[in-house]
C-alpha cells in the first residue's frame, strides 16, 4: 500500500501549518508556481527540488523528507502477532479509508473501529468467523469513516456505539479512564483532537502472545504524515506527540489511511516530529 501522503501532500500541508504562502515556497523549492502547484497535486517534479530549503522553511525534519521522496515506506506488517485484527480498505473515486475488526478468539465477541465507506465484507467476515459484533468504535466523525454507521446498525443493532463527539447521547460517549473489555482484550482510549474535534485514538491490549498494542488512530497521524489540522495544526501535533508517540516503540499505529506503521517507524520517519 502507498502513502496516504505524497511528497507534495506533506510540504502543502507543512505550508499551510505554517502560514507560508505559494510564491515562497515556491522560490524556495527554486520552482516556479506553477511547478510548484502541479507537486503539489502529484508529488512530482520535472525539475529537481530543493527539498532542504523546503524542509528548513517548513519545520519539517529535512533527512526524514528527503527518505519519503526516495520512496521510504514502513515495513511490511506481519499482522499473525494479532491474529484476531483484521483491516478493510474500502474505496471510493480516489478516496481509500481503512476500518478496523477486532475480536477474542475465544468469545467471539467483535468490536468494529470506524466502518469505512462498505460494511459489508466486514460483515461477511463476521458471519463467516462466527462472531457477535459487541462494539463500533468511532475515532472521528468526518463522513468518510461514519459512512457505513447505518449498515452495521441495522444488522447488529445492540452494538453499542463509542464516540469522542460532546454531542452524542450520553451513553454513546468515551467516559474518562473506561476500559471496555472485549473477551480477554482490553480496550482503553485517548483523546487526540486536532484534525477533528471529537478526534479519539483507541488503544487495543492484552493481546495473546504478548502482542504489541495496537493504536487504531483515525487521522491524527498517517504513516511518514499526518491529518490535516484543519486550523488547528498545533493541538494536532501536540497531541500526537503526548498520546500517539508517547506509547512503547512497537506500538501497531493503524491509521484511517495508508499503510499500517509503528510508533517506531514514525519517531524515525515522520517529517512532521
Amino acid at each position: 500500500m502507498q502513502l496516504e501522503d505524497h511528497p507534495g501532500d506533506i510540504i502543502r500541508k507543512a505550508c499551510v501549518m505554517n502560514n507560508i504562502t505559494t510564491p515562497t515556497a515556491a522560490s524556495a523549492a527554486g520552482l516556479s508556481g506553477g511547478e510548484f502547484a502541479a507537486f503539489g497535486e502529484t508529488g512530482q517534479s520535472a525539475r529537481k527540488i530543493n527539498l532542504a530549503a523546503l524542509a528548513k522553511l517548513t519545520g519539517l525534519n529535512p533527512a526524514k523528507l528527503e527518505a519519503i521522496a526516495n520512496g521510504w515506506l514502513p515495513s511490511p506488517k506481519d499482522l499473525s502477532g494479532w491474529r484476531d485484527l483484521r483491516v478493510f480498505t474500502s474505496k471510493k473515486d480516489d478516496l481509500s479509508v481503512n476500518c478496523y475488526l477486532v475480536w477474542d478468539e475465544v468469545t467471539r465477541d467483535a468490536a468494529v473501529f470506524d466502518t469505512g465507506l462498505d460494511a459489508q465484507p466486514v460483515l461477511d467476515t463476521i458471519a463467516a468467523e462466527g462472531l457477535t459484533l459487541r462494539h463500533i468504535f468511532i475515532t472521528h466523525s468526518h463522513w468518510d469513516h461514519i459512512e457505513a454507521l447505518p449498515q452495521f446498525r441495522t444488522a447488529w443493532p445492540k452494538a453499542r456505539l463509542h464516540s469522542g463527539s460532546k454531542n452524542a447521547p450520553v451513553d454513546q460517549r468515551n467516559k474518562p479512564a473506561e476500559i471496555i473489555p472485549l473477551g480477554g482484550l482490553r480496550v482503553t482510549h485517548r483523546e487526540t483532537p486536532g484534525h477533528a474535534e471529537d478526534g479519539v485514538t483507541y488503544l487495543v491490549g492484552n493481546w495473546q502472545e504478548d502482542a504489541p498494542h495496537v493504536a487504531i488512530v483515525g487521522d491524527a497521524i498517517f504513516a511518514g504524515s499526518m491529518g490535516n489540522g484543519n486550523g488547528h495544526w498545533e493541538l494536532a501535533k501536540q497531541k500526537v506527540r503526548e498520546q500517539i508517540l508517547s506509547l512503547p516503540a512497537a506500538t501497531l499505529i493503524c491509521s484511517g489511511h495508508g499503510p499500517l506503521t509503528t510508533v517506531e517507524e514514525e519517531k524515525e520517519h515522520n517529517p512532521f516530529f
